[in-house]
């Protein structure tokens, strides 16, 4: 009788202790899934619960998506002001996982969204605070000793921004308040709900009857926007376009999978503190990019470029939209075409999923540039070098537009 031999270094890799019990991690987007790669390079791969062209503000799972959420023992996630639908599948599917809500961390810089088309002149300070209620709140530079950090040893001008009084989230949020940052797409070839891509070994989970979730295995062409209007007021979601968040985070993913995994900890711990030196060096490098065009006046499609904003003292005069997915009406789009008129805004930034039309309708007839700006990185690949690369992409964008 013939008989099947594994060979022996596959006996060896399934028997390593490197790949044993590798906790199995899901996250959300795409940027906190960049920072997760980063912490588990070595050990293991998270997986991804919205692909990179979805809009996290309503998104409906697939059964492979709902299936890694449900083996995960770790969830890192931005938290509901972000993914309010995602609040009730992480407690029926991911009950008895860790949760880490990045924006809801002692020290996480959280600023409120700007009103209207036009935006007040800031000083680009610290608008923000940290943490939320019930948390002893870090200093804006953060402790990063506590977390795994190192003082990387550039001194950042603290800024200077108005505080905001800080509510506590509910997790019963309202679907219907939030839309979409971008337009859902065809999402084939993002099936990460194999663990064994992991260095796991796929948990035994019977398919869940999804449908009570929205759960088809569909193409998510649209989600139709109705009924997912993210309103633009409160705290502002896009917490991870502010690198010294990145980094702060990175020490509590360590010190997450740290606990879950002791027998990996160094690694996870060694790898946070390499992926904070990157990004503290990058930081050094986007304020030299875009020190010779701080200055210049723009405008941008959606008010999701604050936290970039702030950390970099650069500033958006206005947004087109009046949320992630409203067209603005004539009255809006006139008060913007005055305001790149009077203001001579050098550009105009577009994002890749939304119609162009707008930016034309704004700009016509008027001497400006028009660039792309994308908050979420829906054209990077995935892996570590994601989050960087997001934060890179966007600085280069400003300063080649600006530049003009």
């Amino acid at each position: 009788m013939y008989r099947f031999t594994l060979p022996a270094a596959v006996l060896a890799a399934a028997a390593s202790p490197l790949w044993a019990d590798v906790p199995a991690v899901a996250t959300d987007i795409a940027p906190v899934h960049g920072l997760v790669s980063q912490v588990m390079e070595g050990v293991g791969t998270p997986d991804l619960i919205v692909p990179p062209r979805s809009s996290p503000h309503g998104y409906a799972m697939r059964p492979s998506e709902a299936r890694a959420l449900s083996g995960a023992d770790l969830v890192v996630w931005v938290g509901p002001s972000l993914t309010p639908w995602l609040a009730d599948p992480l407690q029926s599917l991911a009950s008895s996982a860790s949760h880490l809500a990045l924006m809801e961390q002692p020290g996480t810089r959280v600023l409120a969204f700007r009103e209207g088309a036009t935006f007040e002149p800031h000083s680009h300070g610290d608008e923000g605070h940290e943490g939320h209620e019930g948390h002893d709140h870090a200093e804006e530079g953060h402790d990063h000793d506590a977390h795994g950090h190192d003082d990387h040893g550039h001194d950042h001008e603290e800024h200077d921004h108005e505080e905001h009084g800080h509510e506590e989230h509910d997790e019963e949020h309202d679907h219907g308040d939030h839309d979409h940052d971008h337009e859902a797409h065809d999402h084939e070839g993002h099936d990460h709900g194999d663990h064994d891509d992991h260095g796991h070994g796929e948990k035994d989970h019977d398919d869940h009857d999804h449908e009570d979730h929205g759960h088809d295995d569909h193409d998510h062409e649209d989600h139709g926007h109705e009924g997912h209007d993210h309103a633009h007021d409160g705290d502002d979601p896009h917490v991870w376009l502010d690198p010294r968040n990145g980094q702060l985070w990175l020490g509590q993913i360590a010190e997450a999978l740290a606990e879950l995994d002791p027998e990996n900890a160094a690694q996870y711990r060694e790898n946070a503190e390499a992926a904070q030196a990157e990004l503290a060096v990058l930081e050094e490098d986007i304020a030299e990019t875009l020190a010779p065009v701080k200055d210049r006046p723009f405008i941008v499609f959606h008010d999701a470029y604050h936290y970039f904003e702030a950390r970099f003292d650069i500033e958006a005069r206005g947004a087109i939209s009046e949320n992630d997915a409203r067209a603005p009406g004539a009255a809006r789009v006139a008060e913007l075409r005055d305001l790149v008129a009077e203001s001579g805004a050098k550009c105009v930034f577009a994002e890749p999923q939304f119609n162009p039309g707008l930016i034309a309708a704004v700009t016509e007839g008027q001497e400006t540039g028009t660039g792309t700006l994308d908050p979420i990185g829906a054209d990077l690949e995935l892996g570590v070098s994601f989050y960087p690369d997001l934060l890179r992409g966007m600085a280069q964008s400003m300063s080649d537009c600006l530049s003009d």
